[in-house]
């Protein structure tokens, strides 16, 4: 079987104050992985994690490559990763002027 996601369980696991958050936790342990997405539904999810900074496509795949690459180092001149968090809380660390 392939779990297929959409933004609002993504939304909803991250998010303790979201209405399905305990819905989306069952789910994601009752579920094993691995779960299929696109980069639209990561994009969308980092934008409504992000409200008031919106990720962009690219922005979001570069936090997304953060949390899956081990020791990584962003260099970047976008002051918007000093905002975004990886793995829900976690810095990004950052190269940057």
């Amino acid at each position: 079987m392939a779990v297929l996601l959409d933004t609002g369980p993504w939304v909803a696991l991250l998010s303790r104050n979201d209405t399905h958050h305990r819905w989306a936790l069952e789910q994601f342990r009752r579920l094993p992985p691995p779960f299929l997405s696109c980069e639209a539904v990561v994009a969308e999810t980092c934008f409504l994690r992000y409200e008031n900074v919106p990720a962009s496509l690219a922005d979001a795949a570069l936090i997304r490559l953060s949390e899956i690459t081990d020791a990584p180092l962003l260099r970047t001149t976008d002051s918007d990763f000093h905002i975004y968090r990886r793995h829900g809380r976690q810095t990004i660390p950052l190269i940057s002027p």
